[in-house]
């Protein structure tokens, strides 16, 4: 089966490694706005943007948080059979659309106004990465170390194009046959999410929003055999 990773905001395609399988014929791209493509104009764009980067020869699409959204966005537009959704938020009502884009707005003004330093700081600071803290220190700095190359106008354009306010709600597109759900047991918001919606779950202990980081050998464990469930189902 040959699987494509996308990582989530402010990612890149080195948090799969150890959890991809390159001699399987994985794929880890990078989105549009974290690597060689600048951020499309529109959610549509991006998602084929997206869809030009795997290929066509692609079974299953694996995305973490933002990643996640665009795997289901992937699915909805049938550029996708199969979907392994980690971290996700499938979609929100129009009645919030107006406060998450001022949220998202405010974000992208302080990385254009402060830089990537003070907006990283402020980021992390919110409570559902808390749990970060407990992955290994050198894990970490890697991950920062890439952050800290990206480019802090695509990152707020990401903000203002890729943002939940901007994405359909997909949430009816989350099915047991097509999808499969990963949450780790300390990320509550998330957790809440994913058990509303119909598709099976799996809950990863010890461990919170970011199972890349967190937790990535039970993470790729649980991919292994997810895929192998999707897989039969896909005949």
């Amino acid at each position: 089966m040959r699987r494509a990773f996308v990582h989530g905001f402010a990612g890149s395609p080195a948090i799969w490694s150890g959890i991809a399988r390159p001699d399987d014929d994985d794929i880890c791209i990078a989105l549009p706005g974290h690597g060689a493509t600048p951020v499309q104009p529109t959610w549509d764009a991006n998602l084929a943007a997206v869809a030009q980067a795997i290929g066509p020869a692609c079974d299953l699409v694996v995305g973490y948080s933002l990643g996640a959204r665009i795997a289901l966005g992937l699915l909805t537009t049938g550029r996708a059979a199969r979907a392994i959704l980690i971290s996700v938020n499938p979609g929100i009502r129009d009645a919030e659309r107006a406060a998450r884009r001022a949220n998202d707005a405010a974000w992208a003004h302080m990385l254009r106004e402060r830089g990537l330093a003070a907006f990283f700081e402020a980021w992390q600071a919110q409570p559902l990465f808390a749990t970060q803290s407990r992955a290994p220190a050198d894990r970490r700095a890697a991950r920062g170390a890439a952050r800290r190359a990206l480019d802090p106008e695509q990152l707020a354009r990401t903000f203002e194009v890729m943002g939940l306010a901007e994405m359909p709600d997909h949430t009816a597109a989350v099915t047991a046959d097509r999808c499969r759900l990963i949450v780790g047991a300390d990320d509550t918001k998330f957790l809440a999410i994913a058990r509303t919606l119909p598709a099976p779950l799996d809950v990863i202990a010890d461990c919170g929003h970011d199972p890349t980081l967190e937790q990535p050998a039970t993470l790729a464990d649980l991919l292994v055999s997810n895929s192998a469930l999707l897989a039969r189902r896909g005949g």
